[in-house]
């Protein structure tokens, strides 16, 4: 602002000495508003999908924890607001496999530290964002994951938390087999227990989903206890196993699964106890190993909850966390993938991570700080400083 009203200043007093110049609105027609920020620092983000176009570009969709959904389709270069008439908090996004021009949101960010906004359910674009359509589910509150059936679209899972400081709320995974018109809430353990993630087999017969005994107060905060767990089902969502062997006995808390894409028998997850860890599966969940527990997989697990492995490579998976760490093992050990050398600074509080699926050279991170684009798997990063999705606490 003291840049504007010193230009305007100059301006006026020049205009003056020249009395032949009339000051009138064509004076200042060609001004045009510009944002001032923000601009480096973007914010939160809690959710990425995207999709590589028949031309080979890639589309991505961006949901924020306080900025709605936004879309590009070059890439990353370019970026648009495609959801702020409807809610600032989004939870999850997804493209339909099968129709590209489809797309789900969840609203209500899952990563519910304090300073946590809702949602109030389900969304579907069929014309690639531009409108949107409210498919119920209102009391879910925040909205974990959300998945499609690669093969039916009208087939829809979702992963809710349901209210985070009471108890109750739509909670626990929902299925719709008529493209949201209805739901049936096919896994809830109770009113206390929230599902905290959700995993599918490339071919849509297994899922899993982890259970998490969770609730704020406004002087403290319950994360863990003897409800929650691990479950599988082999048929599509019809019936649930809670899975044990290998896992945790004590209590647990937050719980993060994700399958390998390239080799479906093959899953992990993050489980939140005494000790804090990463399990491996080799068999579809009938027998885990303990594998990691290094500092970023251990570290404040009821807030970073997030899991990848690479589409192409059963043995790299990525934990975002306070950083964002991989492992080229099959979850042995995990090495930064930021250091020394790096011309990006890499902003903490890694939340959501997309592998491009045509093109695992391509990763896109989001962050506290916004989303990072990396073309070489990690190797390097360029920052995307023009989302202004900064988050008020």
């Amino acid at each position: 602002m003291i840049r504007v009203k010193t230009g305007l200043a100059a301006l006026l007093i020049a205009a003056g000495a020249q009395a032949a110049i009339e000051i009138d609105s064509s004076t200042f027609g060609g001004l045009t508003a510009r944002s001032i920020g923000p601009a480096v620092m973007s914010g939160r983000i809690s959710a990425i999908d995207g999709v590589t176009q028949e031309d080979g570009a890639t589309t991505l969709y961006i949901g924020a924890a306080s900025g709605g959904v936004w879309k590009s389709d070059d890439g990353g270069i370019v970026y648009k607001p495609v959801f702020d008439e409807h809610m600032q908090s989004v939870g999850a996004v997804r493209v339909d496999p099968s129709n590209s021009e489809t797309v789900w949101g969840g609203t209500g960010e899952s990563w519910v530290r304090n300073t946590v906004s809702p949602g109030d359910g389900v969304y579907r674009s069929t014309d690639g964002g531009k409108n949107w359509q409210h498919l119920g589910l209102e009391n879910s509150d925040h909205i974990a994951e959300l998945l499609v059936h690669p093969d039916d679209s009208d087939t829809v899972f979702v992963c809710a938390l349901g209210h985070l400081w009471a108890p109750g709320g739509d909670r626990g995974v929902f299925r719709s087999q008529d493209g949201g018109a209805t739901w049936d809430n096919i896994l809830k353990v109770d009113d206390a227990t929230s599902c905290s993630d959700l995993a599918m087999t490339p071919d849509g017969s297994t899922l899993y989903a982890g259970f998490w005994q969770v609730r704020r107060y406004p002087d403290f905060f319950e994360s863990g206890g003897d409800t929650s767990g691990l479950y599988r089902s082999t048929d599509g969502g019809d019936t649930w196993e809670l899975l044990t062997e290998g896992l945790p006995e004590t209590e647990k808390g937050r719980i993060a699964v994700t399958v390998a894409p390239s080799e479906p028998n093959r899953v992990f997850a993050t489980i939140e106890s005494e000790n804090t860890a990463l399990f491996r599966s080799d068999d579809g969940g009938d027998t885990w190993s303990e594998m990691d527990d290094s500092t970023n997989v251990q570290m404040r697990p009821f807030y970073f909850g997030e899991l990848v492995v690479d589409p192409s490579d059963k043995e790299r998976v990525y934990k975002p966390g306070f950083s964002l760490t991989v492992s080229t093992d099959g979850g042995d050990t995990f090495s930064a993938m930021f250091g020394a050398g790096f011309s990006v600074s890499i902003h903490p509080d890694h939340h959501a991570l997309w592998v491009n699926p045509s093109n695992p050279q391509q990763v896109v991170l989001g962050t506290d700080g916004g989303v990072y684009i990396s073309e070489d798997r990690g190797f390097h990063w360029r920052h995307i400083a023009n989302l202004p999705v900064s988050q008020f606490y």
